[in-house]
């Protein structure tokens, strides 16, 4: 058995009954990635099955989006206003601070629930007892029952923020899919694509779930949007973004000890050793990426948050942010923040641990890498 593109389309064409992908543009990052995963990530039989569900599900949002766009084409008129994008590299309190801003009122979030099945668009009047809610609280559910130590290293909810990885997953050009099993081919290919088509279909999404299910200025969140941030600010002029920092020698065992944990659901290859150059080299050439857009666009789009500032005064540290690049934090916003923060104390999950020698790794080479980036880190910090 081995993943084909063109059986995932069908895959996808039988249980939807439609037939239209659109314009075509997700084609390519299929083909590559099913390549990829065919020769390079020695998947077993179980990692099979579960990555042919996961490919052939988002073959599927893809045909629904373009079926509900077809008997609407209003959708196309909505407005998305900003957005706030979360980004820095991963495990530096991206996902907690991107929850504190869930919980701001006037903001928008993207929710697990209406991530992996965005059709048909969420209605106001049911978002909060939509059906799927419960069918994502149940696959969470099962995951932490098969896979326990997810839970400590990423905790989600069915109603929280999640990253926006499901909506570039449409399109198949993300880096995202490195964490379902060892494709370097494909993240030598995409991390160098042209991205443009990928996040104006990633606004198409957007401007569908908010069509029924206001407010409409967004907040959006995945470390991935490093590597492509022309892309993103060609379909977002208005983008600001809310950068979280934290020492990279920390920050890469944890990022490894993730991504071995979950590729190990799908392969019974042992990569540790190899995880931790690989990591090093795409997160540092996806900071470096980042911070040459900083210098070009201006810095009034940024605003820097450091970790250890979001363990110890989540909303003090939020309030800060939210005034450097222009968005107001009324009564009820902060209200809502200090409900959310004081509610969900950090840790509350659990922890886990790791070590950076576990993956061919020490401090001085981390530094070394990040060597650019420490100024801009400590100066946050």
């Amino acid at each position: 058995m081995t993943l084909d593109a063109d059986a995932l389309e069908e895959e996808a064409r039988g249980s939807t009954g439609l037939e239209d992908f659109g314009d075509g543009s997700h084609r390519e990052g299929l083909e590559r990635l099913t390549a990829s995963l065919n020769t390079e990530a020695d998947l077993t039989e179980a990692g099979e099955v579960m990555l042919r569900m996961r490919l052939a599900g988002a073959l599927a949002s893809r045909l629904q989006v373009e079926d509900t766009y077809r008997a609407h084409p209003e959708i196309d008129d909505e407005r998305v206003e900003g957005p706030v994008f979360v980004i820095g590299l991963p495990r530096t309190g991206t996902t907690a601070l991107s929850q504190l801003v869930a919980a701001d009122p006037q903001i928008r979030s993207l929710r697990l629930w209406e991530s992996s099945s965005p059709c048909p668009p969420p209605e106001s009047a049911t978002e909060h007892t939509d059906p799927r809610i419960a069918d994502t609280e149940a696959g969470l559910e099962m995951m932490n029952q098969m896979f326990p130590l997810m839970a400590s290293m990423h905790h989600e909810e069915a109603t929280g923020p999640t990253e926006c990885q499901d909506l570039l997953g449409m399109s198949f050009r993300t880096v995202h899919f490195d964490g379902f099993g060892r494709v370097p081919s494909y993240l030598a290919w995409v991390t160098h694509s042209d991205m443009d088509a990928t996040y104006r279909y990633h606004r198409r999404v957007l401007r569908l779930l908010q069509w029924h299910c206001p407010p409409r200025l967004w907040h959006l969140k995945t470390p991935v949007h490093m590597f492509a941030l022309d892309s993103l600010l060609a379909a977002y002029p208005d983008a600001k973004f809310l950068w979280s920092h934290r020492d990279p020698a920390k920050v890469l065992g944890s990022v490894c000890s993730l991504i071995h944990y979950t590729r190990s659901w799908a392969s019974d290859r042992d990569d540790s050793l190899e995880l931790g150059p690989e990591q090093l080299g795409r997160w540092s050439e996806a900071i470096s990426r980042a911070m040459d857009f900083r210098a070009r666009v201006g810095e009034d789009r940024f605003a820097d948050l450091a970790w250890a500032d979001l363990q110890e005064d989540p909303v003090g540290a939020m309030a800060a942010a939210y005034e450097r690049i222009g968005l107001p934090f009324p009564a009820t916003s902060r209200e809502a923040v200090t409900r959310w923060a004081e509610t969900h104390e950090p840790g509350s999950h659990g922890r886990h641990s790791y070590e950076l020698s576990q993956f061919g790794l020490d401090v001085d080479q981390v530094e070394e890498r990040f060597a650019g980036y420490m100024a801009t880190y400590q100066a946050a910090t």
